[in-house]
């Protein structure tokens, strides 16, 4: 190991992201009842310019009426971008009023550093000023050419950066992809066109110690579509994705836990390398193949995730 060292955000499980228009105040509840471990309040796309503000109203009333932590949800919200005039307004407004209740704060379309810093001289200015107990994190969404060109400029710019999220619909228009379903192949390209993107994303958060989440899968009505572009994420890396209809919880959640018999192997490589360390060796054998220390990072991968999902 290199003697840099990134120290890794704090943990979450966010398997399964859910977002929810803050112009439909009706799916807060069903968002609430759901199995998604995390809730994002959208005040960006999902939202028509005409109803930004009553979103806004919307989004805070849900904050501070609704028990999402007790209820085992992260929250979060999704605000303007940094080239609207709502983006401010969207920030001092959620944090002076229901900071306390914001988990993370999710930015989109991330393009440099300065944006980042931008978000988090506001968050510090907010939370000094109204003295707020809770430090609110900060998620990017990295969803342009420009964002991705500066991917590990934007990693590193803000202590309060817990994780990046592909915008696979605005990452398609910014790069003029031929695209027929948001997130999903085009059969005109040898693969999946998306890997580059996700691997990119992957590389740079293991590097700073990020969460690398998946966005969106566009066609909700094919859940086979959807699971197999969530299985190929997970194989690289990818901790979560999102869930644009609630239809799409369960098969993210499905994907990104460990299977049973995953986590009974994983304790049992731990454990038998534990063996070894009092033997005085640095490897061992399991099932008749080597382990050594870089199993035992792996296994620690797949049990503390299981731990997360049952401590939920």
């Amino acid at each position: 190991m290199s003697h840099k060292f990134y120290k890794p955000a704090r943990p979450r499980l966010q398997r399964s992201e859910l977002a929810v228009p803050g112009s439909s105040p009706k799916m807060f509840e069903k968002a609430l009842s759901s199995a998604a471990d995390y809730v994002f309040l959208d005040l960006e796309d999902a939202v028509s310019p005409n109803d930004k503000t009553t979103a806004r109203v919307n989004v805070i009333k849900a904050l501070n009426e609704i028990d999402w932590r007790g209820n085992g949800k992260t929250i979060s919200v999704r605000i303007n971008s940094l080239d609207t005039h709502y983006m401010y307004s969207d920030l001092i407004e959620i944090v002076e009023q229901a900071g306390d209740n914001v988990d993370t704060i999710l930015l989109p379309k991330a393009g440099t550093a300065s944006d980042v810093y931008m978000v988090d001289c506001l968050l510090t200015q907010i939370e000094t000023n109204k003295k707020l107990k809770n430090k609110i994190g900060i998620e990017c969404l990295i969803e342009t050419a420009l964002g991705m060109s500066n991917i590990k400029e934007i990693a590193t710019s803000s202590e309060r950066l817990e994780a990046l999220h592909f915008g696979v619909a605005d990452y398609a228009a910014s790069l003029r992809a031929r695209t027929t379903v948001i997130g999903g192949l085009n059969e005109n390209y040898p693969g999946d066109q998306w890997h580059h993107g996700l691997s990119e994303l992957v590389m740079t958060c293991r590097a700073y110690g990020l969460r690398p989440i998946d966005g969106p899968f566009g066609d909700f009505n094919d859940p086979e579509a959807y699971t197999e572009a969530a299985k190929r994420g997970a194989a690289i890396g990818i901790e979560g994705k999102w869930a644009i209809h609630p239809s799409q919880i369960e098969l993210a959640n499905n994907v990104f836990s460990p299977p049973e018999a995953e986590v009974t192997k994983a304790k049992r490589i731990l454990e038998e390398l534990e063996k070894a360390a009092k033997e005085g060796k640095g490897a061992a054998q399991l099932d008749g193949r080597m382990i050594d220390a870089a199993s035992a990072r792996m296994a620690e991968n797949i049990v503390n995730i299981d731990k997360l999902i049952h401590n939920k």
